[in-house]
C-alpha cells in the first residue's frame, strides 16, 4: 500500500526537480551521453565544431546500422555475434562481383545484399529448427563468414567500385552520406518494432516466447524473418563501410559485433528480451563514438582508451539498471500517444542542453590561443607488435627533443578505426599527421581529407594510395623479404625444405614481404617450400601453427616468418631444433628478435631500424610544416642481423 501510495504522488518529491531526476532517470542513455558532449567539450576545444560533430556521425554510422540490425534480435531474446563477419563478407561480394567477376553494379549491390540476408537466414535455421543456442549459432557463422570474405579475396583488399563508393562522400560538399544512411535505417528500424505485426512479435517472443507461441505466434518463422532483417542491416553496414575506406577489406569490421551489442544495451535493451527501441540503440551508438572522437582529441594513450571505453559501457549499463530499481518507466512497444509527447519533450530539453552547452564552452574556449607547441598526430596500425612499439618511442622521443606535442593512436590493425582517427586528427588542432598505415589501399580517403584541410600527411613503414603525402618514410618490404630468402637459401647450402609463417592476411606488410621472399627463392631453385600458413604477426599463433605444421612436416630444414614474432613462436615450437636441425629467419629486428639471434635459436632478423623510423618521420613532418623541402621517399636502410653482426646494431 505504501509504495503504491509513493509511485502515485509523483509530486512529492517536489515540483521541478522531482520531474527532472525523473526524466534523467527514464532516459539513462540520453542523459549519459549529454554528460559526455559536456565534459568532452569542456576538455577540448577541438571537440564542438561542425567538422568534428560530423565526424563523430560519420564514426557512429557503421556501428549504429549493425546495431539497429543487432536490436531486433536482442528484442526477440537472441544475440547476433556474426554480424561484422558479414558485413565484411557482403563488402567482399560486392567488390569481387564488380571488378573480378563484370556483373553490373546494380546487381553486384542486389548479390550483396543477397549474401547478408542469406546468412540471417541461416543463422534463424540453426537457431529456431537446429535448436541451437544463438551464441553457438552466431559463432559458428562469424568464423564461416569471415573465412568466406578471405577465401574470395585471397586475402588482399579488393578496390571498390566508384558509383558505390559515393555512399562514403558527402552531399553538398558538407552533410556525409553514412549519417543519412544512419537516419534512413533507423527510421526504418522504428518503424518495424512500433508499427509492425513482426516488430510486435519481436517483444511478445522476447518477453515470454512459450506464451507467444501458445497465443498463435509462428515463433520459428519469426526468428527466421528477425535474424533475415539482423543480416539485412549487417550488409548495408558493410557496404557503407567499404564505401568509406574505397576498398573491401576481408578484415574489416572485426570486433564490430561487441559494439553493436554494446550500443544496444547501453540505448536501454535488455539481453533477456522484451525492450528496447531504435532511439535508445542510436543514443548508445553515438555514446561510443563520442567516447573514442573525444579521447584521441585528448590525446589519451590508446591503450587507456580501451580501459576508459569499458568502464563507460559497465556504468552506463549500471545506471540503466538504477533506473530500474527506481521504478523508472521501462522502453516498450507501441507506446501511447501521451508516451511519445513526453519523450517529444525529453528530447526538446536535450536539445535545449545541447544548444546550452555550445554557448557556454563557447566562451570557455573563446581567446584561449592554440598552445604554442606545435601539435603532431600519430596512427600506427597496432601497438600489439614490438616493432610499432619501438616506432612510436623514436617518435616520441625525437618529438620530446624538438618540443612537439605527440598524439599516438592505436588503429588495432582496423582499417576503418585508423580512418576514424584520422577525420579526428583532421578536425582537430593538429599541425601534422604521420601515419602507418592498416592498409594503403583504405588510408586513401582519410589521408585526402587532410590534404584538404591542408595538413601535410608523413606515411611511415608503408605508403597510402590515392592521396598526396608529404614523405614516405620506409624500408623496402620487398626487399626485405628477397634478403630474408638469400639469408636462409645460402645457410642451407642452396637446398632444403621449408615452411613459411604468413602475417596477417589483407595487410600491405605481409604481401610485400610474403612476395620479396618468392622473388628471392627463384635464385634457389633446390629450396622447396612445403607449406604457407598464416599466424597473424603473433607470437602465440606462431607457436600454435608451427607446432600443427611439424606434425605434417617434421623434418623441414628451415622456415621463414614474416615477422620476429610469429618466429619467436616458431622457435618456441621447434625447442632443441631451432638453431641447428632447423634454421629459422625473422623479420623486423625487434629486441626480442636479435636477443634470439644472440642466443642462436634465431639464425636471422631482417632489421627495419622501427626506431629510426619514428624519428625521421617525426623530424620530417615538423620540416613540412615549417614549409622546408622534404624528399618524397626516405629510406631506412634494411639490414640482415646474424650472430655475426648483432653486437654492433642498434634496431
Amino acid at each position: 500500500m505504501a509504495t503504491d501510495t509513493l509511485k502515485s504522488t509523483p509530486g512529492a518529491q517536489g515540483g521541478a526537480t522531482g520531474g527532472l531526476r525523473r526524466l534523467l532517470l527514464d532516459n539513462g542513455a540520453l542523459t549519459a551521453l549529454i554528460v559526455l558532449v559536456i565534459a568532452m567539450s569542456a576538455l577540448s576545444g577541438d571537440f564542438l565544431t561542425a567538422d568534428n560533430l560530423l565526424n563523430v556521425g560519420v564514426q557512429a554510422a557503421v556501428t549504429a546500422i549493425l546495431a539497429f540490425g543487432v536490436t531486433f534480435v536482442i528484442v526477440s531474446a537472441g544475440i547476433d555475434l556474426s554480424v561484422g563477419s558479414v558485413a565484411a563478407l557482403s563488402a567482399t561480394v560486392l567488390a569481387w562481383s564488380a571488378t573480378e567477376a563484370g556483373i553490373p553494379v546494380v546487381l553486384a549491390v542486389v548479390l550483396a545484399v543477397a549474401t547478408g540476408i542469406v546468412c540471417g537466414l541461416v543463422n534463424g535455421f540453426l537457431v529456431s529448427y537446429g535448436k541451437l543456442p544463438p551464441f553457438i549459432a552466431t559463432l559458428a557463422m562469424l568464423s564461416v563468414a569471415r573465412g568466406l570474405s578471405l577465401v574470395i579475396s585471397q586475402g588482399s583488399p579488393i578496390a571498390f567500385p566508384d558509383s558505390v563508393s559515393h555512399l562514403g562522400d558527402t552531399l553538398g560538399g558538407w552533410l556525409p552520406v553514412p549519417v543519412l544512411v544512419m537516419v534512413v535505417m533507423g527510421l526504418l528500424t522504428a518503424f518495424v518494432l512500433g508499427r509492425t505485426y513482426i516488430g510486435r512479435s519481436m517483444y511478445a517472443i522476447g518477453g515470454n516466447e512459450e506464451a507467444a507461441r501458445l497465443s498463435g505466434l509462428r515463433v520459428k518463422k519469426q526468428k527466421l524473418a528477425i535474424y533475415a532483417f539482423s543480416g539485412l542491416f549487417a550488409a548495408a553496414a558493410g557496404i557503407v563501410l567499404a564505401s568509406r575506406l574505397a576498398s573491401a577489406q576481408p578484415q574489416a569490421a572485426q570486433g564490430y559485433e561487441l559494439d553493436a551489442i554494446a550500443a544496444v544495451v547501453i540505448g536501454g535493451a535488455s539481453l533477456a528480451g522484451g525492450t528496447g527501441k531504435a532511439s535508445g540503440t542510436l543514443i548508445g551508438a553515438l555514446i561510443l563514438a563520442v567516447l573514442r572522437n573525444g579521447l584521441n582529441l585528448l590525446s589519451v594513450s590508446a591503450f587507456w582508451q580501451q580501459v576508459v571505453i569499458g568502464v563507460v559501457i559497465a556504468l552506463a549499463v549500471l545506471f540503466d539498471t538504477v533506473r530500474r530499481k527506481a521504478g523508472a518507466t521501462a522502453p516498450a512497444a507501441g507506446a501511447s500517444g501521451g508516451g511519445k509527447g513526453k519523450q517529444a519533450l525529453t528530447y526538446v530539453i536535450a536539445a535545449v542542453v545541447a544548444v546550452a552547452v555550445v554557448g557556454a564552452t563557447s566562451l570557455l574556449h573563446n581567446g584561449s590561443s592554440a598552445a604554442d607547441r606545435l601539435k603532431i598526430g600519430l596512427s600506427l596500425s597496432t601497438l600489439n607488435n614490438p616493432f610499432f612499439v619501438q616506432i612510436r618511442d623514436g617518435a616520441e622521443d625525437e618529438a620530446k627533443k624538438l618540443g612537439v606535442d605527440l598524439t599516438v593512436t592505436d588503429a588495432q590493425n582496423d582499417a576503418s578505426q585508423q580512418a576514424n582517427q584520422l577525420q579526428n586528427f583532421t578536425s582537430g588542432s593538429l599541425s601534422a599527421v604521420v601515419v602507418n598505415p592498416v592498409d594503403s589501399d583504405a588510408a586513401g580517403p582519410s589521408v585526402r581529407g587532410a590534404n584538404q584541410a591542408g595538413i601535410p600527411v608523413i606515411a611511415v613503414d608503408r605508403g597510402v594510395n590515392e592521396a598526396d603525402t608529404s614523405a614516405l618514410v620506409a624500408s623496402d618490404n620487398v626487399e626485405g623479404g628477397a634478403l630474408g630468402a638469400k639469408a636462409l637459401a645460402e645457410k642451407l647450402g642452396g637446398k632444403g625444405t621449408i615452411v613459411i609463417l604468413q602475417g596477417q592476411a589483407g595487410t600491405s606488410a605481409s604481401r610485400e614481404r610474403g612476395a620479396g621472399f618468392a622473388e628471392g627463392l627463384k635464385d634457389y631453385p633446390g629450396i622447396k617450400v612445403v607449406a604457407k600458413q598464416p599466424a597473424d604477426f603473433d607470437r602465440t599463433k606462431g607457436l600454435d601453427v608451427m607446432t600443427n605444421l611439424l606434425q605434417a612436416h617434421p623434418d623441414i630444414d628451415g622456415v621463414f616468418a614474416e615477422n620476429d614474432e610469429m618466429a619467436l613462436g616458431a622457435i618456441k615450437a621447434l625447442g632443441s631444433k631451432a638453431g641447428t636441425s632447423v634454421q629459422v629467419v625473422g623479420f623486423d629486428g625487434t629486441p626480442d628478435g636479435l636477443k634470439a639471434v644472440r642466443a642462436g635459436t634465431l639464425y636471422a632478423s631482417v632489421a627495419q631500424q622501427p626506431s629510426e623510423l619514428g624519428r625521421i618521420a617525426v623530424r620530417n613532418a615538423l620540416r613540412a610544416v615549417e614549409g622546408e623541402k622534404v624528399e618524397k621517399m626516405v629510406k631506412v636502410p634494411v639490414k640482415v642481423v646474424t650472430k655475426e653482426n648483432v653486437a654492433g646494431f642498434e634496431g
